[in-house]
């Protein structure tokens, strides 16, 4: 039996194809924005909203543990160029700018200990005054390889000090352009001029080392002042005791200011991870301003501070009476090997 379709249903089914129609086409419309942002997810793996509070560069370093970091991909051999952050970095850059504050205050207080000292004291005179007579002291080889140290050593001080300081003192002078070029240059010389300065030490060592064996008259040296303070002078062998200082400072400190710097020109040929890069760094500059800051005072007495004393390594010639009162011991052993009294080549 057919059933009778009156207007009351229509207008209830087309409410209802209304309904429909309404929800399938908010549907179509959430696919529609949907689908974009899924695309871009599918092309970007590990996609994350910047905006997010989860997104911050910060609370992500602190919650690494010391020794990790973020690392991305790399199409080199070295796998650790792909290391991207890492909080001991920020470790290195405390301990370097603070290493460097130190050695630099270094630097400056000796250079105003010279300088008081000098005006207090003034140059250290012979007692007797020069007898014009003179005795060897310094041959040729032992004189080449002070000087090569010597000035290898001035070169890389120099130069290190513009790696060191240049950005904060040296770029405000001369401008961005002559700062560029002067830094460049210092580079190549600062890198190639470290192996004359390396192989300084070695000749050093094998021409020097019987003579700089501590002894117990340096410490008689010591308590005297060398000669420097006070009146007299203490006896004393080839080398004294400041002399000894100087020659196992620049041996030893010298040695590991070289070892670090070729760990930071060869990268990862001596060390395995980035964190002994970083501490070489830092320790290669602080050891550096150290031993400039005691060379100074090296110089100091070699030139400007004691009469004499230049001609030991200027023409290897010194004057009697200088070598009697500085090194008494020294001159007294080799005078007496010259029998009919005249002066002997040192040993």
């Amino acid at each position: 039996m057919k059933k009778n379709v009156t207007y009351a249903d229509g207008v209830r089914a087309v409410r209802r194809f209304g309904t429909h129609m309404a929800a399938l086409g908010a549907l179509v419309i959430a696919l529609l924005v949907a689908t974009p942002a899924a695309v871009t997810a599918q092309g970007q793996p590990g996609a994350v909203n910047p905006t997010a509070s989860a997104v911050n560069e910060k609370q992500l370093l602190d919650a690494l543990r010391p020794g990790q970091g973020i690392s991305g991909r790399s199409s080199i051999p070295d796998a650790r160029a792909s290391r991207l952050e890492q909080p001991d970095g920020r470790v290195f850059r405390e301990q370097r700018d603070a290493s460097a504050r130190t050695g630099g205050l270094a630097i400056l207080g000796m250079l105003g200990l010279l300088v008081v000292f000098y005006l207090v004291r003034g140059k250290v005179r012979i007692s007797g005054g020069p007898s014009g007579r003179t005795i060897t002291r310094f041959g040729f080889v032992d004189r080449f390889a002070h000087w090569l140290t010597a000035t290898s050593f001035i070169l890389l001080a120099l130069t290190g000090l513009n790696i060191t300081f240049g950005r904060g003192f040296v770029l405000p002078v001369v401008g961005p352009a002559a700062f560029t070029s002067l830094s460049e240059m210092g580079k190549f010389v600062h890198n190639y001029v470290s192996f004359a300065f390396a192989l300084g030490l070695v000749l050093m060592l094998l021409l020097w080392v019987k003579d700089n064996f501590p002894a117990l008259r340096d410490i008689r040296w010591f308590l005297q002042g060398g000669g420097l303070i006070g009146l007299g002078h203490p006896p004393a062998g080839r080398f004294n005791g400041g002399q000894k200082l100087i020659f196992w400072s620049v041996i030893l400190v010298g040695g590991a200011i070289a070892f670090t710097g070729y760990m930071l020109m060869f990268p990862f040929q001596f060390s395995t991870t980035i964190f002994d890069m970083q501490w070489a760094n830092v320790w290669h500059a602080f050891l550096g301003l150290l031993l400039t800051a005691l060379i100074m005072a090296h110089i100091y007495i070699g030139s400007v501070g004691m009469e004499g004393a230049f001609d030991a390594m200027g023409s290897g010639e010194v004057d009697q009476n200088w070598a009697r009162e500085h090194h008494s011991i020294w001159a007294e052993k080799v005078l007496s090997k010259s029998s009919d009294g005249r002066p002997a080549p040192a040993e």
